[in-house]
């Protein structure tokens, strides 16, 4: 039978893994693979980019959703939180705090809110775009026509991120309602992949009803899409939720998988994500050296930050963003990584 580090090897040697291999991989690995994993997707990550973690400036622009994912905090049927919608006026402003502060990359995120059309969107865009026309912009706000995602890519986005969060249709039911579909949500990422915008898909770790074959498709998934972006991490209950008495996932298989997209997608952009820094005080720290390379700073107004909860306690030092940015350099210091304020295009090299 083949072992753990024979297949991270052939993971490595760029030879997709089959569901299969990958399901081996997942559940027979012990700590000496975990250690291997993580110095290899290190030294992978190290080669292509440096000691450098690329910082995004986030901004939480509207908790409204149409939608009713079972997970989801600001889930439409959630009538616990306070839902709000920030103007352009307020998205500028934070746009400026962040530029200058060095952020030369914007990520709006929001719920699937039918308030903000294809319009207000692009109006959003043409605004930052127009003002700040050396930064890269994402947009991370759901799944779209591919009309839809052609006209903010002619008026000017960079990047959209769109997490599958399973690959698994079967599990995929039991995790969102009848009116969504795994097809639909693949085939907007193929879709954003085929107009050339920087595509971002990802997945939750330890989501109710996940088992080892179901993160095997995501990562066959993943090879095969080769996305420019993966956001993955543990999944979080939310209190408002139907999930809210299971139990997060694990940091220790979270940190296991992101070594391993790190050693098959070797030039991926690869966030240490909020989620992770929830469930553990050093994520942050603990992703990178697994082979994270990018950041997300909360730059939302304070006022609306504690509203977008998609989980329970979710992680806000609740400082100034260039407090922020010190503490993480400070942090980024203390294992031998610095900010980087690139835009950190996704790399082709190795």
């Amino acid at each position: 039978m083949k072992n753990s580090q024979y297949l991270i090897d052939k993971l490595n040697e760029n030879s997709l893994l089959s569901e299969d291999e990958f399901i081996l991989l997942l559940s027979t690995y012990n700590n000496e693979d975990f250690l291997y994993a993580k110095s290899l997707s290190q030294d992978i990550a190290q080669k292509v980019f440096g000691n450098k973690i690329y910082i995004r400036a986030l901004i939480e622009f509207t908790n409204y959703c149409k939608n009713d994912c079972y997970y989801c905090g600001i889930q439409n049927s959630n009538h616990n939180i306070k839902r709000y919608r920030l103007t352009l006026e307020e998205i500028m402003e934070c746009c400026h705090v962040a530029y200058d502060n060095g952020f030369r990359t914007f990520v709006l995120q929001g719920g699937e809110d039918p308030y903000f059309t294809q319009n207000n969107i692009i109006e959003i865009i043409q605004n930052i775009k127009g003002k700040y026309p050396d930064s890269a912009l994402t947009l991370s706000i759901g799944e779209k026509s591919k009309e839809e995602y052609q006209a903010y890519h002619k008026f000017g986005i960079n990047r959209f991120l769109l997490r599958h969060e399973t690959a698994d249709s079967s599990h995929y039911n039991l995790l969102h309602p009848s009116t969504m579909t795994l097809e639909n949500r693949k085939n907007c990422l193929y879709n954003l992949k085929e107009i050339g915008i920087g595509t971002g898909a990802g997945f939750m770790i330890g989501s109710p009803f996940q088992e080892i074959q179901s993160i095997a498709k995501d990562f066959v998934f993943l090879g095969n899409l080769q996305p420019h972006m993966v956001g993955m991490g543990p999944f979080i209950p939310h209190k408002d939720t139907v999930f809210c008495d299971r139990p997060a996932g694990s940091l220790e298989f979270t940190l296991f998988l992101i070594s391993l997209v790190r050693i098959m997608l070797k030039n991926v952009l690869l966030p240490a994500t909020t989620a992770l820094e929830t469930i553990a005080k050093n994520g942050r720290e603990l992703g990178i050296l697994h082979g994270a390379n990018v950041v997300m700073l909360n730059v939302s107004p304070e006022k609306n930050r504690k509203e977008y909860s998609l989980y329970d306690n979710k992680s806000s030092d609740g400082t100034e963003i260039g407090e922020s940015l010190k503490n993480l350099q400070y942090r980024l210091n203390n294992i031998e990584y610095e900010i980087s304020y690139d835009i950190g295009n996704w790399s082709k090299r190795l």
